[in-house]
């Protein structure tokens, strides 16, 4: 399976022909080579992991494409979305999928408290979402791990990285920083991937690894 990095949290993974899409949102550059995409989940309603345009681009290549996410994302897409729950599991293509989490990790007090899920795509690649919710009994081959957010604290994110133990890991969700910051958050985690002797990629949009 390779997985190539968009810009911020969106995510192309392609398996047998097939392409499954991740949290293509407001900061992300439109997408091509849509026509092999069997399925799209959206981890949350934020607009920087979803947009309807992203959506039509995708489902006016790939028609009938499903959408797994959350109710509230549900009520707000113009296409149909299965709502999904930590717990679900189901398969697409080429894809098994296993849903993790429940809750985006807390931005401030005075915000809403908003649905979020994690995905184990094949058994092989996890991907948290907003947040740090771990795989439970979950042996993670390949981690993509948050590098900066309004949310994220870099300890408590290199906490998650070495609560995961992934075999292999890159940084994702980092538009918000600069490239020093970026540089910075990436060696943090690392340093956390290495402690368990996996090794960590420094993967810019564009760039692909397989898992």
């Amino acid at each position: 399976m390779r997985i190539t990095r968009h810009e911020h949290a969106a995510l192309r993974l392609e398996h047998d022909g097939q392409t499954l899409l991740i949290d293509p949102g407001a900061f992300t550059a439109p997408l091509d080579g849509l026509s092999d995409v069997v399925g799209v989940i959206i981890t949350h309603e934020h607009p920087d992991h979803w947009t309807a345009v992203h959506l039509d681009r995708i489902l006016q290549a790939a028609p009938g494409t499903p959408i797994f996410s959350t109710a509230a994302v549900a009520a707000a897409a113009d296409h149909l979305v299965t709502t999904v729950a930590p717990g679900q599991t189901y398969a697409v293509g080429a894809f098994s999928l296993r849903f993790f989490g429940g809750e985006h990790a807390v931005i401030h007090s005075s915000l809403p408290t908003i649905e979020n899920l994690g995905v184990l795509v094949n058994d092989t690649f996890y991907y948290p979402g907003d947040s740090y919710a771990l795989p439970d009994d979950v042996a993670v081959d390949m981690l993509a791990a948050p590098l900066g957010a309004p949310w994220l604290k870099i300890g408590e994110a290199m906490d998650f990285v070495l609560a995961v133990a992934p075999r292999r890991c890159f940084g994702t969700h980092d538009m918000t920083l600069s490239t020093i910051g970026r540089n910075m958050h990436r060696e943090r985690l690392r340093w956390a991937t290495e402690q368990h002797n996996g090794e960590f990629y420094d993967l810019d949009p564009g760039m692909s690894v397989d898992a």
